[in-house]
């Protein structure tokens, strides 16, 4: 991974978006196990957002990277009540959020006003999945404004086994969950199934393998 094949996969990326039927699709760069450089490369290459699925990768990068050289951090990953303390004033965007814990622990450690939140959703009822129910949507968002939290919208992952009629319904749902919310964000589509979320109104994806190359280890 350089600067350069970074940037070459953000422009193969935004043409597939294009050719998707995209517009105005926020590309979130998914850099969980990848080193600081991936930050860097990203914001030059022009992504919208980084992606961390990991807390203690969201603090080491946060200090190995000047808040100038940083594009804002989303936290995607499944998240824990007692991580949040050490994420708040890193992450910009709360993506995973799924259950009123959550909720209301990331409005005690933050100022709350202004702090941006998606609920997660599991439109896919696997069970090893993280996301609420979409019964549980319009309860979860009036929680969230009730704790003074700024709802964005919807987020969700593919079928595991990326079967595309399964994909395509999944994600289907999941628009349809934030039209009638009326909600403004709908992410969803990574790097395998970037197409049928555009398609189906996805207005933020979120890619890692495409945009950096094979994925190193973990290290959390």
């Amino acid at each position: 991974m350089d600067q350069r094949s970074v940037s070459e996969a953000v422009a193969a990326l935004r043409n597939r978006i294009t050719l998707a039927g995209g517009t105005n699709v926020a590309l979130v760069g998914v850099s969980k196990t990848f080193g600081s450089e991936a930050w860097r490369f990203a914001k030059v290459a022009g992504c919208d957002a980084v992606g961390e699925n990991y807390a203690q990768e969201v603090v080491q990068k946060a200090g190995e990277v000047a808040l100038a050289d940083r594009l804002p951090v989303h936290f995607i990953g499944q998240l824990q009540s007692n991580k949040i303390k050490q994420l708040v004033g890193i992450v910009d965007v709360w993506q995973s959020i799924d259950r009123l814990a959550l909720l209301t622990e990331i409005a005690k450690r933050t100022s709350r006003s202004g702090t941006q939140v998606l609920l997660q959703v599991n439109v896919t009822g696997e069970g090893d999945k993280g996301g609420c129910t979409p019964a549980q949507v319009g309860e979860l968002s009036r929680a969230a404004r009730d704790l003074g939290l700024e709802v964005l919208g919807l987020m969700a992952v593919g079928p595991t086994n990326e079967d595309p009629i399964v994909t395509r319904s999944a994600f289907r749902m999941l628009r349809t969950l934030v039209d009638e919310h009326g909600l403004q964000q709908c992410s969803m589509g990574m790097t395998g199934d970037l197409e049928i979320a555009v398609e189906e109104g996805s207005t933020m994806v979120r890619v890692g393998s495409a945009l950096f190359g094979n994925r190193p280890s973990p290290h959390r």
